[in-house]
C-alpha cells in the first residue's frame, strides 16, 4: 500500500510530538503530585510539633487527663482532615490516643507505624521528616498520611521527682499523627484531568499546525511536481509549474519549469532540423532530376525565340517560357543550397561593409517599389569571423524579405548595426509594412511555409536560418501586425567556433 509522503512526515512528527508532550506532562504530574504529598507532609509535621509542645508540661508533670483530652481534641478535628493522633512508648505500647479503643495495646514494631525507627534493629534518634512519613489506605479506602515524631528524653524528664527516667535513655516515645490525603487525591485527580486535557490539546493543535503547513509547504508543491512531470511524461512540454515562497521546493520548481522550456526548445529543435534533413534529401533529388530538363528547356526556347523574331505573337508566349523557366531555375538553385548547403569559409570580415554590399544589390529594386532605406551602422564594430558571402546572403534575403512586407504602397526600412550582448555583433532589420500575424510566427523559419503566396518559394529565411546557425549564431524576429517586423541578425565574435557565448549550442529561432 502506497502512503504520501505528507502522510508520513505528519505521522512521524506527531508521534515525535506527542511523546514530548505526553513525556512532559507525565513530569509535571508526579511533580505536582510530590509537591502536594510534600507540602502536607510538611504540614503534618508542624501539627506534630504544636501538639509535642502543647503537651510537653503536661507530660513533664504527668497530667494524664490532660494529655488525654487535648490529644482527643485535636483527633476530633475532622474538619482539618485530622484522622487520628495517639502516643506510644520506645516497646510500641499505646499510652494516649484520639481513639480510646486503643489505648493500652501494643503495636508490632514490624507495623507501618514502628518500621521506620526499627528497620535497622534499633530505634534511631533522629530522622529526616521524609523517612519518618508514610501512607497506608485507611477502613474506608482513603489514602492516609501517617507522621511519626520521636519524644526525645530530655534533662528535666530524668531529673523529675514525680517520673524519672534513666539519662542513658535517648527517647521516650513517638507522636504518631494521621492525616487524611482525601483533599490532596482530590487536587491529584483534578491536575491529572487538567494536565492531560492541556496536552491532548496541545498534541492536537500541534497536529492541527503540522498539517496545515505540511499541506502548504509539502503536499501541494510536491502534487504540483508530480502532476508537471507526468504532464511532461505524455508530452505537454508547455506545463509550468507555480512557483511560490524561497525555499528548495520552490526552487526545485523553478528548476523544473526552466527544463521544460528547454525541453521544448530542444524538441522544437529537432523537429525543424527533422524537416530540413527531410527536404533536404527531396529537394537534392529533385534539383538533380530537374535542372537538366530545365537547361534544356531554356536552351531551345531561347533558340526559337530568335528564330521567330519577326513573330510578335509567338516571341510573347517565348519570352513567358523563357522568364518563367528562368524562375524554376532559381527556386531549383534554392533548393540546392538549402539540401547541400556549403560550409562557411570564415574569414575576419566587418559586418557594415558586408552590409552596404547588399544594400547595393537590392537598392534598385526598393527603390522601384518606393522604399525609403536608411542605414545606422555602429562605428569601430569589431571584425566577425565569418563567410562574409554567406552573412551577405542573409542580410539580401533580410532586406528582400522587408521590402515584401512594405509592398509597392512605400515605406522605410531601417538597417541598424551594434555590439550585441556578451561577445557578439548584431543586425537589425527593421520595417513598417504590414507585420507577422502571431500564429503564423513559430513556422516562418520551416522551409516551404511562406506568407507572399505565390510570389515567395518559403525558402529565403530556412536557408538563412541554416546559415547563421552555421555560423554559431542566432536570427530572431519581433512583429507586430500593422506595426511592422524587426529581424534580429546576431554573430558570436569569437575567432573560432564554439569560443564565443553561443557558439558550440544549438540555436534555437525564437519569437516573442
Amino acid at each position: 500500500m502506497r502512503t504520501r509522503i505528507g502522510t508520513r512526515l505528519i505521522l512521524g512528527a506527531g508521534l515525535a510530538t506527542a511523546l514530548v508532550i505526553g513525556g512532559m506532562a507525565v513530569v509535571m504530574l508526579r511533580s505536582h503530585t510530590a509537591q502536594l504529598l510534600a507540602e502536607r507532609t510538611r504540614s503534618a509535621d508542624q501539627l506534630s510539633e504544636t501538639i509535642k509542645s502543647a503537651t510537653h508540661f503536661d507530660m513533664l508533670e504527668n497530667r494524664r487527663e490532660n494529655l488525654h483530652r487535648q490529644i482527643r481534641a485535636v483527633g476530633g478535628l475532622q474538619a482539618e482532615g485530622i484522622r487520628k493522633v495517639r502516643v506510644f512508648n520506645k516497646e510500641g505500647r499505646v499510652m494516649f490516643s484520639s481513639d480510646e479503643a486503643e489505648i493500652g495495646t501494643s503495636l508490632d514494631i514490624r507495623g507501618e507505624a514502628c518500621y521506620a525507627c526499627h528497620a535497622e534493629g534499633r530505634p534511631l534518634e533522629r530522622l529526616e521528616i521524609q523517612a519518618r512519613a508514610r501512607t497506608f489506605r485507611g477502613p474506608d479506602g482513603t489514602r492516609v498520611l501517617g507522621l511519626i515524631n520521636p519524644i526525645p528524653n530530655e534533662p528535666s524528664c530524668s531529673t523529675s521527682a514525680c517520673h524519672a527516667h534513666s539519662p542513658k535513655q535517648s527517647l521516650l516515645g513517638v507522636l504518631d499523627v494521621n492525616v487524611s490525603l482525601a483533599e490532596v487525591d482530590r487536587e491529584i485527580i483534578h491536575s491529572r484531568m487538567l494536565i492531560t486535557a492541556s496536552a491532548v490539546l496541545a498534541i492536537l493543535a500541534g497536529g492541527l499546525i503540522l498539517w496545515w503547513l505540511n499541506r502548504k509547504l509539502v503536499v501541494r508543491p510536491v502534487a504540483a511536481l508530480v502532476a508537471g512531470t507526468r504532464r511532461v511524461g505524455e508530452g505537454d512540454l508547455g506545463t509550468l509549474i507555480p512557483v511560490h515562497g524561497n525555499h528548495e521546493l520552490s526552487q526545485l520548481a523553478g528548476a523544473f519549469n526552466t527544463m521544460t522550456q528547454r525541453l521544448a526548445e530542444t524538441q522544437r529543435q529537432l523537429a525543424q532540423a527533422d524537416k530540413l534533413a527531410s527536404v533536404g534529401r527531396l529537394a537534392a533529388g529533385v534539383a538533380h532530376e530537374i535542372n537538366n530538363p530545365l537547361t534544356g528547356v531554356l536552351s531551345y526556347a531561347s533558340l526559337l525565340r530568335k528564330r521567330l523574331d519577326g513573330d510578335s505573337e509567338s516571341c510573347d508566349d517565348l519570352d513567358v517560357i523563357v522568364r518563367e523557366t528562368v524562375r524554376c531555375r532559381g527556386i531549383i538553385r534554392g533548393l540546392l543550397d538549402f539540401a547541400r548547403p556549403t560550409p562557411p569559409a570564415r574569414k575576419p570580415m566587418d559586418l557594415n561593409e558586408v552590409v552596404r554590399r547588399a544594400v547595393s544589390v537590392v537598392m534598385t529594386q526598393l527603390s522601384l517599389n518606393q522604399v525609403d532605406l536608411s542605414l545606422d551602422l555602429a562605428a569601430e564594430l569589431p571584425p566577425v569571423h565569418a563567410d562574409a558571402n554567406q552573412i551577405q546572403q542573409v542580410a539580401v534575403n533580410l532586406l528582400l524579405n522587408a521590402g515584401d512586407a512594405i509592398g509597392t504602397g512605400g515605406g522605410t526600412i531601417r538597417a541598424t548595426t551594434r555590439l550585441g550582448a556578451g561577445a557578439s555583433v548584431e543586425l537589425l532589420v527593421q520595417d513598417n509594412g504590414r507585420g507577422i500575424p502571431a500564429e503564423d510566427l513559430p513556422r516562418i523559419f520551416e522551409p516551404f511555409y511562406t506568407t507572399k503566396g505565390s510570389h515567395g518559394t518559403g525558402l529565403g529565411l530556412a536557408v538563412s536560418w541554416g546559415i547563421v546557425e552555421a555560423h554559431g549564431g542566432a536570427l530572431e524576429v519581433q512583429s507586430e501586425p500593422g506595426q511592422g517586423t524587426c529581424f534580429t541578425l546576431r554573430i558570436p565574435t569569437a575567432a573560432h567556433p564554439g569560443e564565443g557565448t553561443d557558439a558550440g549550442q544549438p540555436i534555437i529561432p525564437t519569437t516573442t
